[in-house]
């Protein structure tokens, strides 16, 4: 079946201003439109087709990309997925979907193929077109190239501001929902002072920057980070920029190898989730901190010592390229015509040097979406907040008291739900959960929906 798009008309679209037109109210409106979300969708399509009579959900996404994309920016060739292809986006709650990554082999002609490999890890480019694969055969409607401005509470439901990507000062369409699913993942996170420009970028955004870079005169590159993003990156650029230098500065001693013995990584299975929400706040910080290594700051074994093996090579042959800079901080970053200068510090202060790269990568990681700043009037966000975390509950909703709407967020809880609450390895189990709290919420009786199913970007 092929994705339904869906088109937001308006007067403004037409070249006619006028107030914002108003959408039928759906029973859920999905922010964001990624791979939290598309389990989400999942989840919704096939339990629309077993309901037995009963009314089924509506429900509609908006996403600000202009299609499906997951980490385009870090589609490297030869880097495997680190989670097995059974967590894919439904195995763990049904293995007989038609949405399994099985069956998408066997769609692509692969299986066998596959199989012949003896992997659980498939690499990253096969699990972004699987994913796409899902999201182009998804009937649940998506508007790309569409921004959620705000969330507001008015007369027993959710309107939601929304406006087209290319002008988000401008909105088009005000959507009315029961309940919102906010899955828009994280933002890159970079040091601060850090103005991201054509030579200095998140390795987020690496191959459509690498691209664009206006020339490479100083044949030298650096790479910030010690995670696995940043080994990959560091990998990446000394294979295929000739004879260019790649530094990477590190703040610790070297590489950290990820731990993902099978013991440990019960902390991903979907019943850990249960243990972590019911533990109390201080163990829940110690668990985040026994076991942020098995995905955070750490690096597959292999690639560590692949690097190394590189870089103890050109020790021997005498011309050095890979140049691993330990214990260090990048200061003073100056960008000019012909490059980026910076200085590398030691962090015990016993050293230091200044060089000029064609480009500096910070794999410096990922902050959560702060959803306070899309919180309006008649949502009590003062009360739904510790701090900057939300206080959410066990099905994922968060914690508004004075309104009967629910605002479930799916991912960015890894302090109530532990690690799992923001990676690929339990969308499916908890598509299920938001799914399953809003299908038994009796204040949600199924509403109409009548909606033009066609693309954003067609306006």
């Amino acid at each position: 079946m092929p994705r339904i798009q869906q088109r937001i008309e308006s007067d403004h679209s037409r070249g006619r201003a006028s107030r914002e037109p108003v959408s039928d109210e759906v029973d859920i409106l999905g922010i964001g439109f990624g791979p939290a979300n598309l389990g989400l969708a999942i989840a919704i399509e096939e339990r629309s087709r077993d309901t037995d009579g009963e009314k089924a959900l509506t429900s509609r996404f908006v996403e600000a990309k202009s299609e499906f994309c997951w980490h385009d920016g870090m589609l490297l060739p030869n880097v495997t997925m680190q989670i097995s292809f059974l967590k894919d986006l439904v195995s763990l709650r049904t293995p007989t979907s038609r949405y399994t990554f099985v069956n998408y082999l066997h769609e692509r002609q692969r299986l066998s193929d596959f199989i012949n490999l003896k992997t659980f890890f498939p690499s990253r480019r096969e699990f972004h077109d699987y994913l796409r694969w899902a999201a182009d055969r998804i009937s649940v409607p998506v508007s790309y190239g569409a921004v959620a401005r705000g969330i507001e509470w008015r007369g027993g439901r959710f309107a939601v501001s929304v406006a087209r990507s290319a002008d988000i000062n401008v909105p088009i369409e005000t959507i009315h929902a029961r309940n919102i699913v906010v899955g828009v993942g994280y933002r890159p996170a970079l040091p601060e002072g850090i103005v991201p420009s054509l030579r200095i970028f998140h390795n987020c955004n690496l191959l459509p920057n690498l691209k664009k870079l206006p020339s490479k005169p100083n044949r030298r590159f650096l790479v910030v980070g010690a995670g696995q993003s940043a080994a990959e990156v560091v990998a990446y650029l000394h294979e295929t920029c000739g004879d260019a230098e790649v530094h990477a500065s590190l703040r610790r001693f070297g590489y950290s190898p990820s731990d993902d013995t099978p013991y440990v990584n019960r902390i991903f299975d979907p019943s850990s989730v249960d243990e972590f929400y019911t533990a109390p706040p201080e163990l829940k910080k110690r668990l985040l901190a026994y076991h942020w290594p098995t995905n955070y700051s750490a690096v597959d074994a292999d690639l560590i010592n692949d690097l190394y093996r590189r870089e103890y090579d050109e020790t021997v042959g005498g011309f050095r390229r890979l140049h691993i800079h330990r214990t260090t901080d990048v200061e003073q970053v100056v960008e000019n015509e012909d490059g980026v200068s910076a200085v590398i510090r030691d962090i015990g202060g016993r050293h230091h040097s200044q060089l000029k790269f064609d480009a500096i990568v910070f794999a410096t990681g990922f902050q959560p979406f702060d959803l306070r700043d899309m919180l309006g009037s008649g949502i009590d966000a003062d009360n739904a907040f510790d701090g900057p975390l939300p206080l959410v509950n066990r099905d994922y909703s968060l914690e508004l008291p004075t309104i009967p709407g629910r605002i479930y967020l799916n991912g960015g809880v890894q302090h109530s739900h532990g690690l799992t609450s923001s990676l690929l390895s339990n969308v499916a189990m908890r598509s299920a959960d938001i799914l399953d709290a809003i299908a038994a919420d009796t204040r949600c009786e199924p509403c109409e929906q009548t909606v033009e199913r066609k693309t954003l970007g067609a306006l």
